[in-house]
């Protein structure tokens, strides 16, 4: 019993030590920002970004302007192998690829996991467009090795999502899944990009969000009633993949810009 409760004391301290240590990484990150900065430390900086970004949109271009048609599926990096949400994903990108269609995720685990697992598994074109970040989120296996490509910047890989698919899948998640719904849904409301579709996948998850959509943004005249009309809500994989056959039933497939 005693070794025990030195275990978990000792567990509870390292806890404890993290959570100091995560503040302070913290503070001096914000501090960092407001430091005061002279001409030559700004412009050698600001240069570094510039030929950074440029080396990873050229690399997105060079890498992506040869997959063909492809539909991208955002979703949670933190639902298991096990979760319905991941058999569903998974079983929606092996129908898209027996549809014609490639599979793009953000490279991760989770969602994006189970979604280069179905494409895998069907054969067909998996995309995985992967991100760094401090946890070191790394590129799951189901992706193929020449289509794999890791950005230190989100709005560069953003622009890869957009320009290179013919549609959204967009499977229960948080807040990156919201930020890409947001996103797309603004290019197509805003008219800066063509129309493709979006498509919602779990009536019971995103029924708060469209209650909340409607009876608060319609409501306020924050957004159209129209504007409903630019994704679909779904259930099963059949039915993601119908919507969409059905929309380039009518539209020539085709990148966004």
């Amino acid at each position: 019993m005693g070794k025990i409760t030195t275990m978990a004391t000792r567990k509870k301290k390292k806890n404890g030590e993290e959570l100091i240590k995560q503040a302070l990484e913290e503070e001096h990150r914000i501090r960092k920002a407001f430091k005061d900065k002279d001409w030559a430390e700004i412009k050698s900086s600001d240069s570094w970004v510039i030929f950074k970004v440029m080396s990873e949109f050229v690399e997105g271009f060079e890498k992506l302007a040869k997959i063909g048609p492809c539909v991208t599926i955002f979703g949670s990096a933190r639902i298991k192998s096990g979760n319905v949400y991941y058999k569903t994903a998974e079983e929606i990108a092996y129908k898209l690829v027996q549809h014609g269609y490639g599979v793009v995720t953000g490279g991760g685990p989770g969602i994006m996991e189970a979604g280069n697992k179905g494409a895998n598994r069907a054969g067909g074109k998996s995309v995985g467009l992967n991100i760094f970040l401090p946890h070191e989120q790394k590129g799951n296996p189901y992706i193929d090795p020449d289509k794999l490509i890791t950005f230190d910047y989100f709005f560069v890989r953003k622009v890869m999502f957009v320009k290179y698919s013919q549609g959204f899948i967009v499977m229960p998640g948080g807040f990156g899944t919201m930020d890409e719904l947001s996103e797309a849904l603004t290019l197509i409301q805003t008219k800066k990009i063509g129309r493709f579709p979006i498509v919602l996948v779990g009536k019971k998850f995103w029924a708060g969000w469209i209650d909340w959509v409607k009876k608060v943004l319609v409501t306020e005249a924050m957004i159209h009633e129209e504007d409903l009309n630019l994704f679909n809500l779904v259930d099963t994989p059949e039915d993601a993949v119908k919507v969409i056959d059905d929309f380039y039933a009518k539209y020539l497939l085709s990148p966004n810009f």
